[in-house]
């Protein structure tokens, strides 16, 4: 039978691109379920329709900063305190990324990232957080004046990656790892294009870059060039020197390949004999 109770040619039970054999068959119709009002409400818990919560989660965060313009994002520790060095470092990359221009991304919670959203703000630009539904963790950060809360990691991190041109990463836990090596696998498997990755804290971020080189890189689990996809540096300014230079040239390295293919096209139009 159809998924409206007809009978239909072939084996099994067709609902939409799904088939459906054996035990599998539903004994009532699509609409014979949707009209039933004695059905329980648990459907609403069910993974169909987490699909119509996770595309709702989508539509929200890209209306919201589909119009930010140029961004970068700054990952790090919400466990960070006020008096520790780190804060006062992410405070001056916000500060710093607004005065080049660019409007600060972070998780909007506590820590680097509200250091990194005070910063911003208190630089006049635009200061984002992308919060994240949690049981142990504080709301957006009173810093934040564009804020957008999420029920899903994956969904928040393709709005970490989409509107950003670059990232700042200060010291920071799983949740920082899991950040950095996202982006750093998107653009290690051009799954993106590449965009610059500033790792502040040498004394932090020094052992794995070394493990990497030492361990990783001699197993062939990774290739020279990867290594390549991040600066290490000490210095807020530095940090933020190296985004945008690196972002630059990126840039103009896209346009000029976009160019070049448009003129190796334009070539193969021209010498190819015409339409008889």
């Amino acid at each position: 039978m159809s998924d409206e109770g007809l009978p239909q040619t072939g084996s099994g039970y067709r609902k939409g691109p799904v088939l459906l054999r054996g035990g599998q068959i539903p004994q009532q119709t699509t609409d014979a379920r949707l009209l039933d009002t004695a059905e329980s409400a648990d459907w609403v818990h069910s993974d169909p329709w987490r699909v119509m919560r996770i595309q709702s989660e989508f539509v929200e965060g890209f209306g919201a900063l589909a119009e930010v313009g140029p961004a970068v994002s700054v990952f790090g520790s919400a466990r960070t305190k006020p008096d520790h060095p780190d804060y006062a470092t992410a405070e001056r990359v916000g500060r710093r990324l607004v005065e080049e221009g660019y409007a600060v991304i972070t998780g909007g919670g506590p820590g680097v990232m509200e250091a990194a959203n005070k910063g911003a703000n208190d630089a006049g630009g635009l200061s984002i957080g992308l919060g994240i539904e949690l049981p142990f963790e504080q709301g957006v950060n009173e810093h934040v004046n564009l804020g957008v809360n999420f029920r899903y990691f994956f969904t928040r991190k393709t709005m970490f990656v989409k509107y950003a041109q670059g990232f700042v990463v200060l010291p920071g836990g799983f949740g920082t790892f899991d950040e950095l090596f996202e982006a750093l696998t998107l653009v290690q498997t051009h799954k993106v294009t590449e965009f610059p990755v500033a790792l502040v804290g040498s004394d932090y971020w020094g052992g794995l870059l070394d493990w990497a080189r030492d361990v990783v890189l001699p197993r062939g689990m990774i290739g020279e060039h990867d290594l390549e996809l991040v600066h290490l540096c000490d210095d807020a300014d530095e940090a933020v020197e190296y985004v945008c230079e690196r972002g630059a040239e990126l840039a103009a390295e896209e346009i000029a390949a976009v160019r070049e293919t448009a003129a190796d096209v334009t070539a193969a139009a021209e010498a190819s004999p015409p339409a008889r």
